[in-house]
C-alpha cells in the first residue's frame, strides 16, 4: 500500500467523528438495536475494512431510528482471519446484544462468520465473493450483495475473449484461497468452451507481497492476456510489477475482481492505463440510489464513493429496510422480509433472490483510460460492458430448509 493512499485512509479516518455517530456512545442506549461491522482494520487489507467503517455509519446517520429504537454499532478488527471474526461476532452478540452484521470482506472469513451469525440468532450480509457463501455453505441467516466469482468471470474474461479473437493465450496469477480458487474454476471452464489456451497459472499465499517470480514465469509463457485474480493490495502491487516489466507492452491485462476507486487511486492513472477490471460497483453509475450516495459522500467527505464504502452501505441499508418492513427484530421475520425482497439499488434493479439469499445484480468491466483523457481526478476508467450472471439456484448447491 503507498504511503500516500495510507495518509489519504487516515484523512478520511478522521472525518466520521462529524458524523455524529461513535458506536460507543449509541451502544449506551440500552434500547437501541444493534449492528456490528464485522472487517479487517489491521493487516493487507485494512483499507478496505476503514471504508467499509465507513459505509456502515453512512447508512446508520442516514435512518437514525428503526421501529422508534435508535440504531448502534460495533466496529470489530477480524484480521482478515476466519477463528478472530468468529470470536469477535460471538463478543458483540454476548456483549452488545449486536444481532445484525455487515461485513465479511474476505471469503475465508465470511463463511466462518456467516455460520456464527446463524447460531447467535442473528443476521450476517456480505460483499465476500466466495460462491459457496450462497452455494454449498450457504445458510438461512446469510445473504449476499457482491456477485459471486462465477459472475465475476463471466461478466469480464467472457466478453474480452469475445472482443480479442486472436488473443487465444491466457496465464493466470491466483491467490491460493477459496476465493481465488472459485475465480479460476470459472475462468477455466470459459478457456475450455471458447478454444482458449490456459498456457499456465501461479499460486500465491494471502501473505505474498513479491511477484516478481510468478511474472517471470508468466512472461516465460508468451501468453496473450495475463489474467490476475487476486484482490487489493495484491493485485495492485502485481500489477505495478506487471508494468515495471514492461508486460502490457506484449499482452492484455485484466484484474478480473479490482476493488473499484480506492485502488484505481493508489495505482495512479499511468498503470491503469489500458488495463481492463473487473468491478462490482463504481460511482458514475446511473442509479437513483448511487447518486443519492454519491452526493451523501461529497457532502461528508467531499469524495466519491468507492466499493468497500458502497458495498458495506447498501448491506446495512438492506438490514435496516429488512426491520423495517418486517416490522421487528426477530431474526426469522427478519429473513422473511429480505427473502424476494426487489428495491432501486446501488447499481439498478437488484433483487434478494430467496432460493440462495444471493442479491441479483451487475457486475462492470472496466478500461483504464489515459490520464490526459480523464475528465476530472476520479475519471480513471470507461465502463465497456456491464451485465447480470449467475447460476441458476439448482446448480449453487445450496439447500435452505
Amino acid at each position: 500500500m503507498q504511503r500516500r493512499h495510507l495518509l489519504q485512509l487516515s484523512a478520511l479516518g478522521a472525518l466520521p467523528s462529524s458524523l455524529g455517530l461513535v458506536s460507543s456512545a449509541w451502544a449506551q442506549s440500552k434500547d437501541a438495536i444493534q449492528f456490528g461491522c464485522p472487517v479487517p482494520m489491521s493487516g493487507p487489507f485494512a483499507a478496505n475494512g476503514k471504508f467499509a467503517d465507513l459505509g456502515m455509519k453512512l447508512a446508520l446517520e442516514q435512518y437514525g431510528k428503526a421501529l422508534g429504537r435508535p440504531l448502534a454499532y460495533t466496529l470489530l478488527d477480524t484480521e482478515g482471519k476466519p477463528a478472530t471474526a468468529v470470536r469477535k461476532v460471538q463478543e458483540a452478540a454476548q456483549q452488545q446484544g449486536a444481532r445484525f452484521f455487515a461485513g465479511g470482506i474476505l471469503s475465508s472469513e465470511a463463511l466462518a462468520m456467516g455460520k456464527e451469525a446463524e447460531k447467535v440468532g442473528g443476521i450476517f450480509i456480505t460483499t465476500g465473493d466466495a460462491d459457496e457463501i450462497t452455494g454449498k455453505d450457504c445458510n438461512s441467516a446469510t445473504f449476499r450483495w457482491s456477485v459471486p466469482t462465477f459472475g465475476a468471470i463471466e461478466q469480464t474474461v467472457r466478453p474480452l475473449i469475445d472482443a480479442m479473437p486472436k488473443a487465444k493465450r491466457w496465464y493466470t496469477i491466483t491467490p491460493q484461497y477459496v476465493f481465488g480458487d472459485g475465480l479460476l474454476s470459472a475462468a477455466k471452464n470459459i478457456f475450455k468452451e471458447k478454444g482458449v489456451e490456459h498456457v499456465g497459472n501461479s499460486y500465491h499465499s494471502l501473505t505474498e507481497k513479491e511477484f516478481s517470480g510468478y511474472l517471470t514465469n508468466a512472461v516465460a509463457a508468451k501468453p496473450d492476456v495475463l489474467l490476475l485474480l487476486n484482490f487489493g493490495a495484491q493485485s495492485s502491487d502485481t500489477l505495478r510489477q506487471a508494468i515495471s516489466f514492461g508486460m502490457h507492452k506484449n499482452m492484455t491485462i485484466l484484474i478480473a475482481w479490482a476493488s473499484g476507486l480506492e485502488q484505481f487511486e493508489s495505482l495512479g492513472a499511468d498503470l491503469c492505463d489500458g488495463v481492463y477490471f473487473g468491478a462490482q460497483y463504481w460511482h458514475t453509475v446511473d442509479a437513483p440510489l448511487n447518486l443519492d450516495l454519491v452526493k451523501r459522500c461529497q457532502d461528508k467527505f467531499k469524495s466519491n464513493p468507492n466499493y468497500s464504502l458502497a458495498g458495506s452501505y447498501i448491506c446495512t441499508k438492506l438490514l435496516i429496510d429488512a426491520i423495517v418492513k418486517a416490522g421487528s427484530v426477530d431474526q426469522k421475520a427478519v429473513i422473511a422480509a429480505l427473502d424476494g425482497m426487489k428495491y432501486q439499488g446501488l447499481t439498478g434493479a437488484e433483487e434478494v433472490r430467496k432460493a440462495d439469499h444471493q442479491v441479483l445484480k451487475n457486475y462492470y468491466l472496466l478500461k483504464g483510460k489515459a490520464k490526459a483523457k480523464m475528465k476530472n481526478k476520479d475519471d480513471y476508467v470507461d465502463v465497456i460492458s456491464s451485465g447480470k450472471s449467475f447460476l441458476p439456484p439448482e446448480q449453487t448447491g445450496c439447500k435452505l430448509a
